[in-house]
Parts: C-alpha cells; structure tokens; sequence
C-alpha cells in the first residue's frame, strides 16, 4: 500500500459480539491479526460487511482503538466513518486522524435518497472543510443499492478538482465491471478497489487497485494470491485455481443472508461460536440454515 492510494487487499472485516451483542473487541483484534497473516494488506473495518450501521458512535471509536492499540500499523487500517449527519462523520474522521489512522472509508450522507450529484458534492466538501486536515485520505463508498446515493464519475471529478491528494480511491460495491472499468481508464492514479470477491482478478487485469471485500474473511490467502500474481502468464493456472476457490466460498456464502452466512462460516472455522452472533434487525441463520450451509 502506497501512502498516498490504497492498494491490495482489504477485507471488509466481520465484528464479533459479546452474549450482550456488544462489539467484542479482543476477538476482533484477533481476527484482524490473523487476516494480516494470512494475506491481507490491510482490514477496512466498520463497513457494511462489519454492521458498522448498527454501532453507535462510541463504539465504533471502541472497536478502531482497539485495534491499533493491539500494535496492528494505522496504515493498514481502513475504518468506514460515512453517516448520516456531517458532524457526526466529521466526528468519527477527526477521531481516526487522531489516533494515526488516515485513509478512511466513506459512505455519502444516505438517508435522502436520490440527491443531486451537486448535493452529494456539497456534502463531501463540507466534511473535508470541517476536518480541515492535509493528512486526511478519502475513500469514497458506492453501494448504491444500499446506500440509495449513487457515487458518479461527474461527483468523483469535482471532488478530484476541488480537493486535490485528498479523494485517492473508490470502493465500488455495485457488482457493475463496466463501471469500474470506467473509472480507471478516466481517472489514472485514482484507486479503483473491487467491492465483490469475484471481480478482483479482472479488475486487475484491467488496472485496478484491489479490493475492499466480504468473502475474505475466509479466503484472504486465495485473494492475496490472485492480487500478487493477477498479471502473471506463469502463473496462470494457480491464479484460476484459488479464484475458483474465491467464487465458490462467495456463492456458498450468497446461499442465505450474507452477513450472517459469513459469521457462521467463520464460527465453523475458528470454533468460537460467539461469532454467529449479529446485532438486530440482522439476525442469525436458523438452525436448519445453518446446518444446510456447513453441509454444503
């Protein structure tokens, strides 16, 4: 990872809770740890994939100390500070910065849906004013089928212009290749990550930056194998053998809710079930799910 644009891969990091379903920090510092050593380059925290949406402010701030106070480096830390209200975004990006983390992840303002791309704009510039911070990295989050609030090459333009050195990459979550091929062909340098396990490999092949995904919570040494040698003749037949791997955890993984096939997948793995756990309204497979997907 360069320490101007994120490169390589990142898993969109799953947060264990306690019996209490708070946020159960010494088994996430464990987690990350063991994605660092198997392959990761980095771990964006408190995404989607993390229910960060579920946490309050507080506890996010929790789970990110947590973390580097574990001796895990800030630079390979991608935590999601994107809300709804820009003090509150603002208040979570300062907070990073403070504690030595500075490239984060942000969601747009999404509650409103279907803003102008001029109102999308407003906001990101208004969150960098307020931080006023040289230091701060942005990567920007399109996930419109959740977020309603699509990132366009028009807002990702403007930011560029306005804001140069501080918008570096985009985490495109929208399953939509042309899309992402798009955005590396017209914005060169600009870190283009793959939001779906899948689409790292042809997205290196066509330039991209890496990727910001779910599945790697399981596959991180697959995903790192295929970033190393996407590009490689030689070593081809090994690269199609670990993505196969990657596509089929994914489509076991996409079998029921995703999240909580995810957690279940990694209780099975790690043997600590406390990872089955998700915060309401996600909820956890049911037993007959559940044993379906540990028989596949």
């Amino acid at each position: 990872m360069s320490s101007l644009h994120p490169t390589g891969v990142y898993s969109a990091a799953l947060t264990p809770l306690d019996e209490k379903l708070n946020p159960d920090l010494p088994v996430f510092v464990e987690h990350a740890k063991r994605l660092i050593a198997q392959g990761c380059d980095g771990v964006a925290l408190l995404g989607t994939t993390g229910e960060a949406n579920s946490f309050s402010a507080d506890e996010r701030k929790a789970i990110l100390e947590a973390a580097v106070e574990s001796g895990i480096e800030a630079r390979r830390l991608l935590p999601g500070t994107g809300v709804v209200a820009i003090p509150e975004t603002v208040a979570l990006t300062k907070h990073a910065l403070s504690i030595g983390v500075n490239t984060i992840v942000m969601l747009p303002p999404f509650y409103y849906k279907a803003p102008s791309e001029e109102g999308v704009i407003a906001a990101y510039s208004e969150i960098v004013e307020r931080i006023g911070s040289s230091d701060l990295r942005v990567v920007l989050y399109h996930i419109p089928q959740m977020s309603a609030v699509p990132i366009t090459a028009p807002i990702i333009e403007a930011l560029l212009k306005r804001y140069p050195g501080t918008f570096t990459g985009i985490k495109d979550s929208a399953g939509d290749f042309a899309n992402m091929e798009m955005l590396v062909k017209t914005f060169p340098g600009f870190a283009v990550l793959a939001g779906a396990d899948p689409l790292l490999l042809p997205l290196m092949r066509a330039g991209g930056a890496g990727c910001i995904t779910a599945t790697s919570n399981l596959v991180a040494a697959d995903l790192a194998f295929i970033y190393r040698h996407a590009n490689d003749p030689a070593m081809a037949a090994e690269v199609d053998a670990a993505q196969a791997r990657v596509v089929a955890k994914r489509g076991l993984a996409s079998k029921f809710a995703q999240m909580a096939s995810l957690k279940a997948l990694l209780a099975k793995e790690t043997g600590h079930q406390g990872w089955t756990r998700l915060r309401p309204p996600l909820l956890p497979l049911t037993a007959e799910e559940s044993a379906q997907l540990l028989a596949a």
